[in-house]
């Protein structure tokens, strides 16, 4: 990161909670169709139960599915859980989210690597790239697994860790007056 971006990102964490733009968010899976927008709708829900001025957007490293709605497994055990993905379709990563986000989160080790290759290719950026997990003590800087060609099980794994994470990234939130 560089240092302009993390004198940008520092001044945005000491403005106060009025702010009429909100913190922006993406979280990143690699097929934008399971993971990252469970922790979208997660994340946002919990931001906004908080009262926190927090938007939430999700995309996947590679361009899979693009504008293809969740997995529908996905879909299925986020719904029992209150969450619905059915509004949400696919994208890819753009060079332009790093100016548009001012938080990146990956999903896992991998895309958190591929993210920051991307963001390399660009001199001046605003966002800063964190794990989902960063702040998470029950799953500390842990990959979120791919339930893509696993059981029903890895989809409520997902569920689970996303909520926990979330919790987290809302408590630092909090902690450091952004939202």
């Amino acid at each position: 990161m560089s240092n302009t971006a993390d004198q940008n990102f520092n001044k945005r964490q000491d403005q106060p909670s009025q702010i009429t733009q909100p913190f922006k968010v993406l979280c990143v899976c690699l097929g934008n169709i399971c993971r990252s927008p469970t922790a979208e709708v997660i994340l946002q829900q919990q931001a906004l139960r908080a009262g926190l001025n927090i938007q939430v957007d999700s995309a996947g490293t590679s361009n899979y599915h693009p504008n293809k709605a969740p997995d529908s497994r996905s879909q299925r055990h986020a719904l029992a859980h209150g969450y619905d993905l059915s509004r949400l379709r696919a994208r890819q990563l753009q060079l332009a989210d790093f100016q548009d986000f001012d938080l990146i989160l990956a999903m896992d080790h991998e895309n958190y690597a591929d993210i920051l290759k991307l963001k390399a290719q660009l001199d001046q950026v605003n966002s800063k790239v964190a794990m989902m997990s960063e702040h998470d003590a029950s799953y500390p800087k842990q990959s979120l697994p791919d339930p893509y060609y696993g059981g029903e099980d890895g989809f409520e794994r997902v569920i689970a860790q996303c909520e926990s994470s979330s919790r987290a990234w809302v408590q630092y939130w909090q902690s450091q007056n952004i939202g």
